[in-house]
């Protein structure tokens, strides 16, 4: 027998056994826990063990992380599962259905932005002929930092987005020619 199957397949996991079946880092599994999204109960030794059918929720967070929600969504949406329990076939299909006009809305974003690939994107950079047009004076500046005209959907905050700077920190401000290669001179 392979891995947890046999002696193992009906005992609860340890953080690297569900994070090496899971594919989920142990980091993340304690955060996952803190946040509520997960659940573990603790050995004598205060060691964390997890039920098997955290694997499942792990899957369904998963999934739900990449048609863009955010952890509140998610955890609002395993909230409505009674007595916490794991998301069945039934639970993922009505829950999932809620996130269709998302991902329709993205997938029309993702669309426009291909099809209007050789155009500006709105970075900023008057780097592109088109700029000029699209953006004259670098009006889109009062829009703050980032891809102006891009759809709305492409914009949101991706899980993997960069550190946002702190309170009382300022972020780098980028000029037109600042390491935009079409800019310069």
């Amino acid at each position: 027998m392979h891995g947890l199957q046999g002696a193992r397949a009906n005992k609860d996991l340890t953080v690297s056994e569900l994070s090496a079946r899971s594919g989920v880092a142990p980091s993340a599994l304690r955060f996952y826990e803190s946040q509520g999204l997960i659940t573990a109960a603790r050995t004598a030794g205060n060691q964390r063990r997890y039920q098997r059918h955290v694997l499942r929720r792990l899957a369904f967070i998963r999934a739900a992380r990449n048609v863009g929600l955010t952890l509140e969504e998610i955890r609002a949406a395993l909230a409505t599962l009674p007595d916490g329990r794991t998301p069945t076939r039934a639970d993922w299909s009505r829950l999932s259905a809620a996130w269709r006009d998302r991902l329709d809305e993205q997938i029309a974003a993702l669309v426009r932005l291909r099809d209007g690939l050789d155009a500006c994107i709105g970075c900023g950079c008057l780097s592109l002929d088109r700029c000029a047009l699209s953006n004259p004076g670098d009006v889109a500046a009062a829009s703050g930092p980032g891809p102006a005209y891009l759809p709305r959907a492409l914009r949101a905050p991706s899980p993997r987005a960069p550190r946002v700077p702190a309170a009382g920190e300022t972020a780098r401000e980028q000029k037109p020619g600042d390491g935009c290669r079409a800019c310069e001179p």
